[in-house]
């Protein structure tokens, strides 16, 4: 997906954010937003959002001298999501079509956002995705190619929303290879992330290689490329890995809700909506 005109004050919004956790110091924030001005001044409107994030918070630990400023975040949205996992547990397995709700909850999950929306209520986002329409929603080709797979990859997104995919992936009953950031960027998962979120009890956790908010796939190990290309299914989660992914080819199902005008246009639903889309050739 390419990076639209509406993302440009989006950037700035991120950096200023992002820099307000790391730092209370003005004149390091200001700097942040003058680096950030003059990168955007450059950007290609042909790369993809998070090629572009991947230097936005760059440019803040570089500045402010903080590696991880949603270190504490992260932790906190873990902690939240570990209480509610005896409550998604039993909604699951309450559940008449038990993979439907699970796929659900791990939507609902996908809410974690400090980046495109920090404002966000999770038990209100539950109830509201375990009942609403979705925008695109292929569950029926989602099953069919689960049934069939023996590889999958599942594309982890932000910390906390961690759990809601382990209460996917208990549901999946399958063998599951799930891939974390390489390092801390925005609130997405690493690999300390996952770990506390207790979904290595239930998945194979590794790598991506990326530092970006997204999966570009040319910044990817080697390792874990191996790993995509041979995968019978991909699960891709959230915004940044659907940006970074939309174009390649392959059996990738995207599991999102949509937090920005930008998506929603792009996949010509509306905003707030729950996607299941599959590989391009199915319908919605």
């Amino acid at each position: 997906m390419k990076t639209y005109l509406d993302c440009i004050p989006c950037f700035l919004r991120q950096a200023l954010f992002a820099s307000r956790v790391a730092t209370n110091d003005e004149l390091k924030i200001k700097e942040v937003l003058d680096r950030v001005g003059m990168l955007i001044k450059g950007i290609p409107m042909t790369s993809t959002p998070p090629e572009t994030g991947r230097h936005v918070y760059a440019a803040v630990r570089e500045i402010t001298g903080v590696e991880d400023p949603f270190h504490d975040l992260k932790q906190k949205s873990t902690k939240k999501a570990l209480e509610l996992y005896p409550a998604l547990k039993e909604i699951t397995a309450r559940a008449q079509d038990t993979l439907d709700t699970a796929v659900r909850l791990a939507i609902a999950g996908n809410i974690i956002d400090f980046g495109a929306n920090p404002d966000f209520d999770i038990e209100k986002t539950i109830r509201q995705v375990l009942q609403q329409k979705p925008g695109v929603y292929h569950i029926k080709e989602l099953k069919e190619r689960m049934a069939e797979a023996d590889e999958i990859v599942f594309l982890g997104d932000n910390a906390g929303e961690t759990v809601f995919d382990r209460v996917l992936i208990e549901t999946m009953h399958k063998r599951v290879t799930y891939a974390v950031r390489a390092r801390p960027i925005i609130n997405d998962a690493t690999m300390a992330d996952a770990e506390q979120s207790g979904i290595k009890e239930t998945a194979k956790v590794v790598s991506s290689g990326c530092d970006a908010p997204g999966t570009i796939l040319g910044r990817c190990s080697e390792e874990f490329k191996a790993l995509f290309r041979k995968a019978d299914l991909i699960i891709s989660k959230g915004q940044g890995n659907f940006e970074t992914l939309s174009q390649e080819k392959g059996p990738i199902f995207y599991l999102l809700k949509v937090k920005c005008p930008v998506i929603a246009r792009h996949l010509e639903v509306s905003e707030g909506d729950i996607i299941v889309k599959g590989p391009s050739n199915q319908k919605s």
